[in-house]
């Protein structure tokens, strides 16, 4: 057997946490090991930095501080966490990677898609999610969702206009490479959204056992 990195995205209220669950059970129930982690956070240490990130303040965080911030966490989180698992042969599920720094740096905050392409090929190497799990839906939809889940951290205070480009920057990034990215409707049903990812369950068990 061999690790598979597999990583959900899209924006806020779309659903990663719950389908990450839900795929982790339907691949543990063929046998396979599963590590189920989250970004930024994953590690004792990348969970402060993450706590620094999400939590509003009264000081406005400058969007590079922001950008070092993101990859210092998941330079710990790949060491610590990631990487060994991979090295093992299991499957790590991980709600947001670096997809979500192109999308929301990249994207939200306008900071330079070379300047993330250099800090990415710093901290990861070679290293590239296997499968990339798109939940796209409205940006009305996951803001009106997340508002319901009750207090609201730093990104989610944000504006449409911030969530809108958001959106754009995971679907310019599906459509450039169908090969890693599978888009799911996150605006259907529940039942819906599984029943798709119940399709894909096929090819990456033969990929894990393969």
């Amino acid at each position: 057997m061999t690790g598979l990195f597999i990583t959900l995205e899209g924006p806020e209220g779309a659903g990663k946490s719950t389908n990450r669950e839900y795929l982790a059970e339907r691949l543990r129930a063929e046998g396979i090991e599963v590590l189920l982690t989250r970004e930024p956070g994953g590690t004792p240490l990348a969970e402060r930095i993450r706590e620094v990130l999400l939590t509003p303040g009264d000081e406005q965080m400058n969007p590079d501080t922001e950008l070092l911030l993101v990859f210092a966490a998941r330079a710990q989180h790949l060491a610590e966490v990631i990487r060994p698992a991979l090295a093992r042969g299991a499957v790590v599920i991980c709600d947001r990677f670096t997809d979500s720094t192109y999308a929301y740096q990249g994207g939200g905050r306008g900071l330079s898609l070379e300047r993330i392409a250099t800090l990415e090929t710093f901290v990861q190497g070679d290293l590239r999610p296997d499968l990339t799990l798109v939940f796209d839906l409205p940006v009305e939809v996951g803001m009106a969702r997340a508002t319901a889940r009750g207090r609201l951290d730093r990104f989610e205070l944000e504006t449409r206009v911030f969530f809108e480009a958001v959106r754009s920057a995971f679907l310019k990034r599906a459509e450039a490479d169908p090969a890693r990215y599978y888009l799911l409707d996150a605006a259907l049903p529940l039942t819906q959204v599984q029943q798709s990812i119940d399709a894909l369950l096929p090819q990456l068990v033969e990929r894990v056992r393969g």
